[in-house]
């Protein structure tokens, strides 16, 4: 690598982590103290945590080992604020999270400056190739965050009796105009599919730019030709499901998911609330009901109503490799483009706009795609040394893969190759449905 475009990739590194740290910030402008306490769920962490865990990552990966004489802001919080790196330190329960009165939110904020000035110091020292890494590794968990503390919020403010709005349209703006719209811009897209050869293809990261450890080694499968669903399935489709008793055939279900629909009483997706016919879904810009949502893809849907649905149109979920190589042949390597955090919509948006932007077939924001491959190790995979090794490889187990980022992942984080990951009932995080057919 040349010393001018070494210089340029520390450069971008910097921005990045500047970028990623004002971000975190502004999501939480919207929220009070109380809201920052909340934890209305096994899977959510309150926001005031998040902004805790993303700065001790930074502390305890980057600045104890890169910075000479570092001192840690407060002892206590190497443990406190561990998530699960159980070769690092202790750590509390995840489910006590809410109970962490103290520290106060302005001594947490406090911490984070403090994190962040001794950050900038080490950017400034020019710092070894090793440290950019970590803090190139540091901005994209932290953008991980950005998305968990919203689907976290939502999750919270749905728990709520008054159910809030994380943010509300105001006199003047216009990032929210296109999420919803009354009965009449409701427009009805056709499904169809689109075909792909198949053959042997190259799966993986390329190469180029960062990724995490479990998208790598780049490796070869042979696939058989196939089709996808140009779009996701639309809250108006998946309501018919609801409306032929999807959720009432067991025919139509796998063992755990049947299990799931009778235990947890499911009837719809998650944020719907009504009867069919009548539903209306809670989202962060607040409660619409269906027929303003009628086009948007629904979202907030488990691997088992996922695959549930597929079995009703007859079709079914695709693989990540099918995934995968579609997405890159079809971009080609363009810029990631689609309803993604950046469009500051953070609700999914009508499948008819999607048709009347550049490309008819969008593979990148507004849901998480379930898809039928469980989440693995590809071949010559190798975990990251030390603590950062339980980054992603131990969760290699009963946990299903996810395609795409969502409404509210940032564009700079997500990629073809990237896999989210989640156990199959998972309903609280932004996941939706593309069909697919042999």
């Amino acid at each position: 690598m040349s010393s001018i475009t070494s210089l340029a990739s520390d450069i971008n590194i910097s921005a990045r982590f500047r970028s990623t740290r004002r971000r975190t910030l502004a999501l939480i402008e919207p929220l009070t103290p109380e809201d920052m306490m909340v934890q209305s769920c096994s899977d959510a962490s309150p926001a005031k945590w998040h902004i805790a865990h993303t700065s001790w990552f930074f502390e305890s990966f980057v600045l104890r080992e890169f910075l000479h004489n570092y001192e840690v802001f407060h002892p206590d919080f190497v443990w406190l604020f561990n998530s699960y790196y159980q070769s690092f330190a202790a750590f509390p329960e995840k489910r006590l999270r809410s109970s962490f009165s103290r520290p106060s939110l302005a001594e947490i904020l406090h911490y984070r400056q403090h994190v962040d000035e001794a950050v900038e110091r080490l950017l400034d020292s020019n710092p070894e190739p090793g440290a950019l890494k970590r803090i190139e590794l540091g901005a994209n968990h932290e953008e991980q965050h950005q998305e968990l503390l919203l689907t976290d919020i939502l999750h919270a403010f749905f728990t709520n009796p008054l159910r809030p709005a994380y943010k509300q349209e105001t006199a003047g703006t216009e990032e929210f105009s296109n999420s919803a719209g009354s009965d009449s811009q409701q427009q009805s897209v056709p499904l169809h599919f689109v075909d792909f050869p198949g053959g042997l293809v190259e799966l993986g990261h390329n190469g180029d730019g960062f990724c995490f450890d479990n998208e790598l080694q780049r490796h070869r499968v042979w696939l058989d030709p196939y089709s996808l669903a140009a779009l996701p399935v639309t809250c108006g489709e998946y309501a018919e499901f609801i409306a032929d008793g999807g959720y009432r055939r067991p025919e139509l279900w796998l063992s755990a998911g049947w299990d799931a629909v009778q235990h947890n009483g499911w009837r719809a997706p998650l944020y719907w609330s009504g009867e069919v016919g009548k539903w209306s879904l809670f989202t962060l810009r607040g409660e619409f009901p269906l027929s303003q949502m009628e086009a948007a893809p629904v979202s907030h849907v488990s691997y088992f109503e996922a695959d549930a649905y597929a079995r009703w149109t007859r079709c079914r979920l695709p693989t990540e490799s099918e995934w995968e190589a579609a997405a890159r042949d079809s971009t080609k390597g363009q810029p990631v483009e689609g309803n993604l955090l950046d469009s500051g919509r953070l609700v999914p948006a009508p499948a008819a706009e999607l048709v009347q932007s550049q490309s008819p077939t969008k593979w990148f924001g507004d849901c998480w795609e379930w898809t039928a491959s469980a989440y693995l190790s590809y071949p010559g995979f190798q975990p990251l040394p030390g603590s950062l090794g339980e980054y992603n490889g131990k969760f290699m187990s009963g946990q299903m893969v996810l395609r795409g980022g969502s409404c509210v992942t940032p564009a700079a984080h997500i990629r073809a190759s990237y896999r989210n990951f989640f156990p199959p009932e998972t309903r609280w995080q932004f996941s939706g449905i593309r069909l697919a057919k042999s």
